[in-house]
């Protein structure tokens, strides 16, 4: 530095490189620290939303189920995917996600972005031409999305609480097959939400019955008074792709319409 008086002026280029003078949206150590969890969660919602809206995604049907249930896979899980894809092209063709007309798109196909069961759902969409929408949250051993979902509907989310808003906050339905305990976790929490009236009931369909009862006694609940007879009202089963269809139709809460954006 220069000595004081000698009438040249001292470098300011500690002051230019300090981590403090960085624009706060382009530091990254400010942003990624505790006291900007707020503004994360935020950022979280907003670009997520933002994208959503400009698709004219009014509503969804979100597709739950194993990450391990592949296209190849023998027996049953074989069986899952085939139908989850079978349903993801019906839901796609007949709900209003194909829409082109300047109205909102209802009943697109939402899943988690990950392989199996919601890369099947993902999959069926695709092949009605429709868009679908992946959820997809970072995980230690990083979960890529499947290659199935609109490249420009396909977000990453790290908390999994905004992530599962968002897969909430637009579902007009869920359908449910058969998987472990992150399909449980997902599954339980629609249904409490629904039970506690923090969200509107929609129509929740378990397909293969055989399965969800061979892995929860729903009965047992009851009987052992931990929820009440009207709460096994909250779901539904069915089959196969098109008894899923049917018994959102039952519901009246599916339809091809769809509300015109100004």
């Amino acid at each position: 530095m220069a000595e004081a008086g000698s009438g040249d002026t001292p470098s300011n280029a500690a002051q230019l490189a300090s981590p403090s003078y960085l624009l706060p949206a382009r530091d990254p150590q400010f942003l990624l620290g505790d006291s900007m969890r707020g503004v994360r969660f935020l950022l979280e919602y907003s670009k997520a939303e933002e994208v959503l809206r400009r698709w004219r995604v009014h509503s969804t049907i979100v597709v739950f189920g194993s990450a391990r249930a592949g296209e190849h896979a023998p027996g049953r899980p074989g069986a899952w995917y085939a139908e989850a894809r079978r349903f993801g092209r019906l839901a796609s063709e007949l709900g209003g996600a194909l829409r082109t007309d300047g109205c909102q798109r209802e009943n697109v196909i939402a899943t988690g972005g990950g392989p199996g069961i919601m890369a099947a759902a993902n999959r069926g969409a695709t092949e009605a031409g429709a868009p679908s929408i992946g959820f997809n949250i970072t995980l230690p051993q990083e979960q890529e999305p499947n290659p199935f979902t609109t490249p420009e509907l396909t977000f990453r989310f790290h908390y999994f609480a905004m992530r599962k808003m968002h897969l909430a906050m637009r579902a007009n339905a869920l359908v449910v097959f058969p998987g472990g305990f992150g399909t449980l976790d997902e599954l339980f929490e629609i249904l409490t939400l629904q039970q506690t009236n923090k969200a509107p009931r929609i129509p929740t369909v378990l397909v293969d019955e055989a399965y969800w009862r061979s892995v929860i006694d729903f009965r047992a609940l009851v009987a052992a008074g931990m929820v009440g007879e009207a709460d096994l009202a909250l779901f539904r089963f069915a089959r196969d792709a098109d008894e899923a269809w049917a018994q959102l139709q039952v519901s009246r809460a599916i339809n091809g319409g769809g509300t015109p954006v100004p």
